[in-house]
């Protein structure tokens, strides 16, 4: 097993939404973050209907928003159409929808990460989450890659 030299105070396991916004939140606070991704040519890829905002997730966005987070921005920087759905309904189901770019969004994004101090990012999958006394301290990945947290 080859071990990692780095030791990381967090280690978060995908590059979707939440794990890039758990990676910068981690990095912004001083954390040494190890981002690990299956494939790092699909940092941020959105779905097949790449839409950020709504009822639902349109809220949680404009919470990430306020503490600092990159998924607004970024999708108000490679937007395509900006809507405000239910308009003719009354202020409490109205809300913001944009339909970003994939291809800009996921790109973009992950420039953003390679720009933040304190983050790395790795391509592997993670096999094992590796515990002592109950707390975590790392995870191997399926090459056999040791890495201590």
């Amino acid at each position: 097993m080859y071990k990692l030299p780095n030791k990381y105070d967090v280690v978060v396991i995908g590059s979707g939404h939440a794990g890039i916004e758990a990676a910068l939140a981690a990095a912004r606070i001083g954390c040494r973050t190890l981002m690990l991704t299956q494939n790092l040519d699909t940092i941020g890829q959105m779905s097949c209907n790449p839409a950020i905002g709504g009822l639902a997730k349109g809220h949680i966005v404009r919470e990430i928003d306020a503490m600092g987070g990159a998924m607004g921005l970024n999708a108000d920087a490679t937007g395509i159409q900006f809507r405000m759905l239910n308009q003719k309904k009354g202020p409490a189901v109205r809300a913001p929808r944009v339909q970003c770019d994939k291809k800009a969004y996921q790109f973009r994004m992950k420039a953003i990460l390679e720009q933040v101090q304190n983050i790395d990012v790795k391509q592997g999958t993670v096999s094992r989450i590796v515990e002592n006394g109950g707390a975590v301290v790392g995870v191997e990945t399926d090459i056999n890659v040791a890495i201590a947290s």
